[in-house]
């Protein structure tokens, strides 16, 4: 069927006329919003390539190749150039060709041709019936330039009795200057919307008022990046380029900064401030990310002992006791390399256990590529390992960012079009290879831009993210941007555990490392450090899981303490000082994360763990000697609280001994209800007199 000359100047007409149209400068197409009326609509987006006039590069798979037009719409409609979309050679031919084929025939209504960038240069459309013979359905005779929100062009009419299969669009490129592209073709059998999400048009997405510039506490007419959230969201670290402030001045490539927060509810900080040496030396210096805890900061670059920086590593700084930071320490990294002589990404997850690296390799799908190192014994990391296709492309993915949840990965690509150079997504970790992934989601209008947009970071709360972005910067700099967070942007929600690290005896802080562990499976899942000055320890354990956790120090017995965490939907945080106790004679430990079943003495599997520490311990010191001490509350008939006390430290002494521990040195002594440590009368308060403890009798 040929649409009349006449209808196709008005078509063309009503689609320049639209502009009048919209509302808030915006435009929606819906999609798939009334199909669900008309189940059986079809339509068809392109499957195969037939033939093109020109192309820009002879790979399938390469930016702006013809078959970058296959399937729905990918390239997200800002007016921007996408290397997701297919792109003609020449930019001022007057005559451009493609042709491409669906995978099923049907009885066509519409045809849509996606303009992804420089709208206004079709001038024909084709439909190619099962025959292989071709019908006019849209024809323009005053091709040009139109606003960016006419980039889908919907040509509708009647249905004619051939079965459509492919389309041939035609383009004049030397009537729109600049470059041309086609994302996408589709034939239908309804005149209703047929993409099947929607395609949002803004003229400024830069000026969203849901994006906030920091402001002067951080961000000046220097060059700030590398924007980092302490867990805890009271730190916030950054880097400063070239600032006459910094430790070498103008000079200076890049020296690290620090702000504190003020107000957590505005989320207002106070001014920066240089962290000075050793962190700072000749060079360019950068926080790639920081403990759980806050006590470590891993750098960017390798710190040599002269007091220079090196681009071929990572090194890790340390809290000390007076405050301050330690000379940063190289991390050895197993068959590390990296071909980008420019640049190079690190993030270390809250566990201290993974490590993710953008870098340039062998196997690399691109340029930069996201791979991911676990930590070995003697604190070497293993050989980076690349985490897969869902994540990487034939572009750059770089500044990773895994959140406390230890499954929801942000980075910046150029490789997944979007809305301007650098973009921002999100994906889920899927299984513990770390290889799967779901498909990456572009965290939309309100944080990509048409400038770069990078360098996301977020805290454990997951309310507010930060990122470096050039799009209103401080004299056109680039500057560090806050943005409250979407719920479907957010992390999975974790408990911010809390505390300090205690001598029972004299309450006194201990320098003392902190390890978390599955209760369910005894895997443990991550450590942390305390502060050496006062003690205290800060751990982020992701929601869904019974936690197990304690401190280890030498010369210290630790009581564990236990979380459940399978329930919690929101983000928590829970105080807990944890103590130890001196290794001596006489003392008294708890066994906390001991669990037997209601009114019975039988143990349940997670009790294991901790009475695997208690066995061990024995076997390392095998003329330590101990009392176990069962208690109950005072609920109930004083003789069966005896007894079940009793019968439970027995059973603990079994479990010791089918260890290969000696009855001899297992002494066992139930109390019942008579040595209350709290008050009865309450469950809360209850509970705490149901406890099995032991005694170091001898050592």
């Amino acid at each position: 069927m040929i649409l009349p000359a006449s209808d196709c100047r008005l078509a063309v007409a009503s689609r320049r006329r639209a502009t009048r149209h919209l509302v808030a400068a915006v435009l929606v197409l819906t999609g798939l919003g009334r199909a669900a009326a008309a189940a059986a609509q079809q339509a068809q987006w392109a499957a195969k390539i037939i033939s093109t006039t020109s192309k820009r590069t002879e790979k399938k798979t390469e930016p702006y190749a013809p078959e970058k037009m296959l399937g729905q719409p990918d390239a997200l409609p800002e007016g921007e150039e996408s290397k997701n979309a297919w792109s003609p050679e020449k930019e001022d031919a007057k005559k451009e060709v493609v042709e491409v084929k669906m995978i099923k025939s049907l009885i066509c209504k519409q045809v849509v041709v996606v303009e992804n960038f420089n709208p206004g240069s079709v001038t024909r459309i084709e439909l190619v019936d099962t025959k292989g013979d071709r019908h006019t359905v849209y024809t323009s005779t005053s091709p040009g330039p139109l606003p960016d929100a006419f980039r889908v062009l919907s040509v509708k009419f009647e249905p004619a009795e051939y079965r459509t299969v492919g389309v041939v669009v035609t383009m004049n490129t030397a009537a729109v200057p600049g470059l041309n592209q086609l994302d996408a073709i589709a034939i239908a059998d309804t005149h209703e919307p047929i993409t099947k999400r929607s395609l949002i048009v803004k003229k400024e997405v830069g000026s969203d008022t849901l994006m906030v510039n920091i402001g002067p506490c951080a961000n000046t007419k220097y060059t700030e990046v590398r924007p980092m959230l302490s867990a805890d969201g009271k730190r916030l670290y950054f880097a400063r380029q070239n600032s006459p402030d910094n430790q070498g001045g103008r000079d200076d490539g890049q020296d690290v900064w620090v702000c504190h927060i003020k107000d957590e509810k505005t989320q207002e900080w106070a001014d920066a401030k240089n962290l000075g040496k050793p962190v700072n030396q000749q060079g360019p210096n950068g926080v790639a990310s920081v403990s759980s805890d806050g006590n470590a900061l891993l750098l960017i670059n390798k710190y040599e002992p002269g007091g220079t920086v090196s681009p071929n590593g990572a090194s890790m700084s340390t809290k000390t006791k007076t405050g301050s930071w330690s000379f940063p320490k190289p991390i050895n990294i197993t068959d590390w390399y990296n071909k980008d002589k420019d640049q190079v990404d690190f993030y270390l997850a809250n566990s201290g256990k993974t490590l993710l690296i953008a870098a340039q390799r062998d196997g690399s799908m691109g340029g930069l590529d996201l791979y991911v190192s676990f930590l070995q014994q003697f604190g070497i990391w293993s050989k980076p390992l690349n985490i897969g296709k869902n994540i990487n492309t034939k572009g750059q993915e770089f500044a990773p960012f895994l959140a406390s949840d230890d499954k929801t990965l942000y980075f910046a690509s150029d490789g997944r079009g979007g809305y301007g150079k650098t973009d921002i997504f999100m994906s889920k970790r899927l299984d513990s290879t770390w290889t799967h992934w779901s498909t990456p989601k572009n965290l939309g209008p309100n944080i990509n831009s048409k400038s770069r947009d990078e360098y996301y970071t977020v805290a454990a709360q997951g309310r507010y993210a930060y990122l470096v972005s050039d799009r209103t910067g401080v004299e056109g700099s680039r500057d560090i941007y806050r943005i409250q967070l979407e719920p479907e942007f957010r992390p999975e929600p974790v408990i911010l555990v809390t505390g300090r690290v205690l001598d029972q005896n004299t309450q006194q802080p201990v320098a003392a490392r902190v390890r978390y562990e599955s209760l369910v499976t005894g895997e443990e899942l991550g450590t942390a450090v305390t502060n050496p000055d006062d003690g205290t320890y800060t751990i982020v354990l992701p929601a869904g899981i019974t936690y197990g956790y304690m401190a280890e120090a030498p010369g210290y017995l630790a009581v564990d303490e236990n979380l459940d965490g399978t329930n919690v939907n929101e983000y928590t945080i829970k105080q807990q000082d944890l103590y130890m106790v001196p290794f001596e004679v006489g003392q008294t430990i708890k066994l906390n994360n001991i669990f037997f079943e209601q009114s019975r003495h039988f143990l349940q599997k997670a009790s294991y763990l901790e009475l695997g520490r208690l066995a061990k311990l024995l076997k390392d010191y095998p003329t330590v000697e101990i009392l176990l001490e069962g208690h109950t509350d005072g609920q109930g008939d004083p003789q069966q609280n005896l007894k079940l006390s009793v019968d439970r430290v027995n059973e603990v002494k079994r479990y010791l001994v089918s260890k290969g521990i000696a009855k001899n040195r297992v002494a066992t002594m139930g109390y019942g209800g008579t040595k209350p440590v709290a008050d009865n009368s309450q469950e809360e308060t209850r509970k705490l007199n149901r406890r099995v403890e032991f005694k170091v009798t001898k050592k």
